[in-house]
């Protein structure tokens, strides 16, 4: 992305947990926080930590890594600055709709240690990302006790308490707004569509921000927008339209208009509507291969039948190899070319399903050991998907690497709130020192 190469001005600390791939990390560290202290639990992705330094024109530094089980991290004894944001997805598979739904009742729910890390290094700000299976119904009582946590996560909950009589202490608390501002949080969820955010992929997720009591921070004004909708897609790629005539020239003339066959209809009268063709159209994953951002001119090299038949690298750019074996099945149909990729996910065995196939334009290529007319992505355009930039390399096999990719927080979504965040953070300092922010 274009804001990862920007000369851009420190503002503050930051910690990262759950750092695994480096998504978010990289969009904090871009929004001009300094790591303090980054940790994560997997081996294959603290490599890919150690691997890749924070800034490629510092490659002699990098990230502050603390290996290992939360659990047993002592933020009070680590991190001796002052934290400006505390940031973290933690474990999503306790809550996701791909996973076993054990939720609050799973040992891998590690909202507690978000908590704890407040308790110990008291953060002007927190950033949080997680799936939006929390909002489900089953999940959703126990999604309102995260938040109030959030909110007074110094009133620690007795070791013999269920979290539901927890929840009634904390509730009680803020009803009768009896807590003392240092001591408190305030607490913003955000239900987005990462697609909204400039990400060529359909990522539908929970954004949780924080801010200390204490700061007076004024969040409302401060809160990103969406840059990007579907409409104005669909608009683009009406005949004649720029998504064919500047973006993707090459298109044969079949395919653009298959394409633009099954494109819905727009109700140009509608004011929603209007307001959304304000916005910039949704990316598409041709988008991300053809490369955006600080991709932009450098397209991905075309995977042949043989790169995908024998395993080869195909071009100079890392993780861009074929890999054979791809199908479609009742239920996993295959990402196409002209959307948003859909959610990249972490299986058990990588990213299962159609998650990981695309529908090629060449209906004829021969797939070695699958169906013919789509191919498995590459972890290179998986990561392009994902957002992170070409110099990122992920360690470990192929499925691990797609499984750190899954789990990881697009780097430009996580940089749109890193950057709101920021400015809400300068606005309050500006407030306290005028003279400070000139």
């Amino acid at each position: 992305m274009l804001e990862l190469r920007e000369d851009h001005q420190k503002v503050g600390t930051c910690v990262e947990l759950f750092a695994g791939g480096g998504g978010l990390a990289m969009a904090v560290h871009a929004a001009g926080f300094r790591p303090l202290l980054v940790n994560e639990y997997a081996k294959r992705a603290c490599e890919s930590l150690r691997n890749n330094p924070p800034d490629p024109d510092e490659p002699e530094k990098r990230w502050p890594l603390v290996q290992g089980d939360v659990r047993d991290v002592d933020f009070a004894d680590l991190v001796t600055e002052e934290v400006d944001v505390l940031a973290g997805g933690p474990p999503c598979q306790p809550f996701s709709l791909g996973g076993v739904h054990k939720g609050m009742e799973d040992e891998r729910n590690m909202f507690p240690q978000m908590f704890r890390a407040i308790r110990e290094m008291r953060p002007k700000a927190v950033i949080c990302e997680n799936v939006r299976g929390l909002l489900r119904p089953s999940f959703r009582p126990y999604f309102n006790y995260i938040l109030n946590e959030m909110r007074l996560p110094f009133v620690e909950r007795d070791g013999d308490a269920t979290w539901e009589v927890h929840n009634e202490i904390l509730e009680k608390l803020i009803a009768n707004d009896s807590v003392e501002l240092s001591e408190r949080y305030m607490v913003k969820e955000m239900e987005v569509n990462a697609a909204d955010y400039g990400v060529p992929q359909i990522r539908n997720r929970v954004i949780i921000v924080a801010f200390r009591a204490d700061l007076g921070v004024d969040w409302e004004g401060f809160m990103p927008k969406e840059t990007h909708s579907e409409e104005s897609m669909i608009h683009s790629m009406r005949e004649g339209g720029p998504y064919w005539t500047e973006r993707h020239k090459k298109v044969t003339t079949a395919v653009r208009k298959r394409v633009i066959a099954n494109l819905p209809q727009l109700d140009y009268e509608n004011e929603k509507v209007k307001e959304k063709l304000k916005l910039e159209p949704w990316r598409t994953l041709r988008d991300a291969i053809a490369g955006v951002d600080e991709n932009e001119g450098k397209p991905l090299p075309h995977v042949t039948e043989d790169a995908v038949r024998d395993k080869l690298p195909v071009g100079d750019v890392a993780d861009h190899i074929g890999w054979p074996g791809a199908r479609t099945y009742a239920g996993h149909t295959p990402n196409m070319l002209d959307r948003p990729a859909k959610t990249v996910k972490a299986g058990v065995h990588g990213v299962p399903g159609g998650e990981s196939v695309m529908q090629l334009d060449e209906i004829d290529f021969v797939n070695a050991g699958g169906g013919n007319g789509y191919r498995y992505m590459t972890v290179r355009e998986t990561a392009r998907v994902m957002t992170f930039p070409d110099r990122w390399v992920l360690d470990g096999p192929r499925g691990e690497k797609m499984r750190q990719l899954g789990n990881a927080v697009p780097v430009k979504l996580g940089t749109a709130f890193s950057k709101a965040v920021a400015e809400a953070l300068k606005s309050v300092e500006a407030l306290e020192d005028p003279e400070k922010r000139k």
